[in-house]
């Protein structure tokens, strides 16, 4: 319901204050929904499917709740259960998901699948989402023996990692994170110069990753990258391959 008000009669020399739209604005959140999107969170995050108890202690809330609020996500598809009972997300988060950034997601699957194919390991978007990158699309290579897994909707801070280098670069300072590191300061400054950025160990132990700004017009700063296990020292290599298909991305979204 809007609620309006009006100004009060002229003889009383008074107007009436804006009490509705600042009450409005300083409504409490909602508690449940809070707490039902923090589940779809943690999912989101774990290596695994997780038990109500499991949910309940990440919440910090009793068993009872937790089960409440895992149940009406059930109802709504947003979560499902496997065969031991343990919950994971749901197959209906996949479509919601899907209509994020549509048409980014579209012209970044063949660049991505190709990219994954020839190089042999994992490639991925990942896009600003207030101080954290959150992958946006992700693919595997078709024919490598073991590649790294990196989730559509896993994220990190933007401080780590070769892609919140690049996203960073793409930011003015006054935007960044507070607690920005002098080394970081440093790296981000190096992406600015040679245009791609590296990570080791920064995001999970042995892991690397290389990743390029994927600069488009209107939207908020984006990265695209590659993630693996094991050395490589043809990084410069790898950041041409991912600027080729940046360019080709930005080409089809008028960027």
């Amino acid at each position: 319901m809007v609620s309006t008000t009006r100004p009060a009669p002229a003889a009383t020399g008074t107007t009436a204050t804006g009490s509705a739209a600042a009450g409005s604005a300083a409504a409490p959140a909602s508690q449940t929904l809070s707490r039902g999107i923090r589940i779809l969170e943690v999912l989101a995050d774990a290596p695994r499917p997780l038990t109500t108890d499991e949910v309940a202690h990440t919440l910090g809330v009793h068993r009872s709740i937790a089960y409440r609020l895992v149940r009406t996500l059930e109802d709504h598809g947003l979560v499902g259960r496997d065969s031991a009972g343990r919950i994971a997300l749901g197959a209906r988060m996949a479509a919601l998901a899907s209509g994020v950034s549509r048409d980014l997601q579209a012209e970044a699957l063949p660049e991505l699948t190709d990219i994954a194919n020839e190089l042999g390991i994992t490639s991925f978007v990942a896009v600003l989402d207030q101080a954290e990158c959150i992958t946006l699309a992700s693919v595997e290579p078709r024919h490598a023996v073991a590649s790294m897994v990196q989730r559509p909707g896993s994220r990190h801070p933007v401080t780590i990692g070769a892609p919140g280098k690049v996203i960073l670069s793409q930011l003015p300072e006054a935007e960044w994170p507070d607690g920005v590191s002098e080394h970081l300061r440093a790296d981000v400054s190096e992406v600015v110069v040679r245009g791609y950025a590296t990570s080791h160990d920064e995001v999970i132990p042995s892991v690397q990753s290389v990743a390029v700004p994927l600069s488009l017009r209107g939207r908020r700063p984006a990265a695209i990258a590659v993630v693996y296990i094991g050395p490589r020292d043809d990084h410069a290599e790898i950041a041409g391959r991912l600027q080729r298909s940046a360019a080709i991305i930005r080409g089809a979204l008028g960027g």
